[in-house]
């Protein structure tokens, strides 16, 4: 296909859907060539913006939102980390015919293979508007596709299809990033640990440890952050009605689900800095008087995660110093924490 170049604008929310736009805009235009002529046809650029729209909204009422008439692209493609539905069937594309626009929701398509799956929908976003409604890969063919006037809806199958809608609000959340986002946390927890692993009763503790009682204080422990941290920044949705109680049930899911990710990773980290200091810093002489034999591997690793766990009990009372904004902002993306506003 030859003629002048097309633009095709990315718009997207902040946070994850952004940074799949940057990586999709450098890669959208050799996937078109396959099915659409030269690479050079395309033109593709990203813009980050979050619009006001809810997820029973309409597609003319995102096209409102956008202001479509304002803009001078030949399509546009609108990544959001809002969850759509229909009924209680995640929808993963609309596509509004007249208007050139596409409007993925991230959070239908879950957890897995997203950058691959995100492009695959841009090329068929592409293809419904070029009148090419035979050209889409075997993941889209997959998807139900319904056609209303002149809006194309692809909804997600039928089999876990709420499940797979549940990993795409945690993956929306970003869930690694809640260690970094929480400072203070991660302060009380380390000063806790690196207090308490100067305590000869520690030493002692762990060594008369075995696994499954490490095992179940690591489980009460990171329990008692993810409880915390839910209790004492209101992140629990309760639903003002029983309407509500469904979609409140699916969202409290995904709070429960980011912040248990978040606090293993948190865990770990936390582990591994003790370790390191218990091996730096702890002489082995005076741990082996205390405990009555030489000091090996397995005494400071017994040692590392007893204390590992006394300290996320820490890094919980330390949760509280935290501003209820940044526990939101490392927790959540962008469209779960208007939900809150």
């Amino acid at each position: 296909m030859t003629g002048e170049p097309s633009s095709i604008l990315l718009v997207a929310d902040p946070g994850a859907p952004a940074t799949l736009a940057e990586r999709l805009s450098e890669k959208l235009p050799r996937v078109l060539a396959n099915g659409a002529g030269d690479a050079d046809r395309w033109d593709v650029s990203v813009r980050r913006h979050a619009y006001p729209i809810k997820e029973d909204d309409a597609v003319s009422d995102v096209v409102n939102a956008m202001d479509l008439a304002s803009e001078s692209d030949d399509i546009v493609i609108y990544l959001t980390d809002q969850p759509r539905r229909d009924g209680t069937t995640p929808v993963i594309v609309d596509i509004s015919v007249p208007d050139r626009l596409g409007i993925i929701s991230i959070p239908g398509m879950g957890a897995m293979f997203v950058d691959r799956r995100v492009r695959s929908l841009a090329r068929t976003v592409v293809a419904e508007l070029e009148e090419q409604v035979g050209d889409h890969d075997a993941s889209v063919k997959r998807l139900t596709r319904r056609e209303d006037d002149d809006v194309v809806r692809y909804t997600a199958p039928s089999s876990f299809s709420r499940l797979r809608l549940l990993a795409g609000m945690v993956y929306a959340n970003r869930p690694w990033r809640v260690t970094l986002g929480m400072s203070k946390v991660l302060m009380a927890a380390f000063a806790t640990g690196a207090v308490s692993l100067a305590y000869p009763t520690m030493w002692q503790l762990s060594d008369t440890m075995g696994p499954w009682r490490l095992t179940a204080a690591t489980l009460l422990s990171t329990s008692a952050l993810i409880t915390w941290l839910i209790v004492e920044h209101d992140l629990w949705e309760k639903p003002s009605s029983a309407d509500e109680r469904e979609r409140a049930a699916l969202y409290n899911a995904s709070t429960v689900v980011t912040l248990t990710i978040g606090v293993v990773i948190f865990h770990v980290g936390l582990f591994v800095l003790l370790l390191l200091t218990a091996w730096w810093t702890i002489p082995p002489q005076m741990v082996s008087q205390n405990i009555g034999h030489p000091v090996g591997a397995s005494s400071l690793f017994r040692m590392a995660w007893l204390v590992a766990s006394v300290a996320t009990l820490g890094g919980a009372l330390g949760s509280g110093m935290e501003d209820d904004d940044v526990v939101k902002a490392a927790t959540y993306g962008a469209r779960q924490r208007e939900r809150f506003d």
